[in-house]
């Protein structure tokens, strides 16, 4: 897998194959942020729905996306999908439970990264929790999801984004052998 360490991932490549893909089917564009992201829904002052993404970060576009992929229709109707989001800091209850909710995002967002060439490592986001989250299990649950994904389906708005990432990348199709 050479390729993930000599393939530029500059953020405008992805913004503009998100944007091609989703801005007129989806009234969706992915938009550079700064400092937290967020999903807002198209309102009176914005007429798209927007995909904001943390700081330029190619991977927090990736994550954000991955959340966007799986959200139903009413939930991107709500900002943040209306989602919960318990901060930096969690218990090991909270950790525990965030995880449950973050591997389906977190397996499509390794999936989007497999088809940029584009490193992932899971995000246990918990950086002054109390507990040290299992990073290792945690991804050994990401990838099942993968794999689970790759047998029985891709989300479709995922899949038509995998598609195009891995065309502007130069990306052969996607098989279980990529998630090592």
């Amino acid at each position: 897998m050479t390729a993930l360490v000599t393939l530029e991932h500059d953020i405008r490549d992805i913004i503009a194959v998100f944007n091609q893909t989703f801005l007129t089917s989806h009234n969706t564009e992915l938009v550079r942020g700064e400092e937290e992201p967020i999903y807002l829904p198209a309102d009176e002052n914005n007429p798209h729905h927007r995909v904001i993404f943390a700081r330029g970060y190619f991977a927090s576009a990736l994550h954000e996306i991955a959340h966007w992929c799986i959200a139903g229709p009413q939930r991107r109707l709500l900002e943040d999908y209306g989602y919960w989001y318990e901060p930096d800091g969690r218990t090991a209850e909270q950790q525990a439970a965030f995880e449950v909710v973050e591997v389906k995002p977190q397996a499509v967002e390794w999936l989007l990264a497999a088809s940029c060439g584009f490193r992932f490592q899971v995000s246990c986001d918990n950086l002054s929790g109390s507990i040290e989250p299992d990073r290792i299990g945690f991804t050994n649950k990401v990838r099942e999801q993968v794999l689970l994904y790759l047998e029985h389906g891709i989300p479709e708005r995922a899949k038509v984004l995998s598609e195009a990432l891995r065309n502007h990348y130069g990306i052969p199709a996607l098989t279980p052998a990529t998630f090592k």
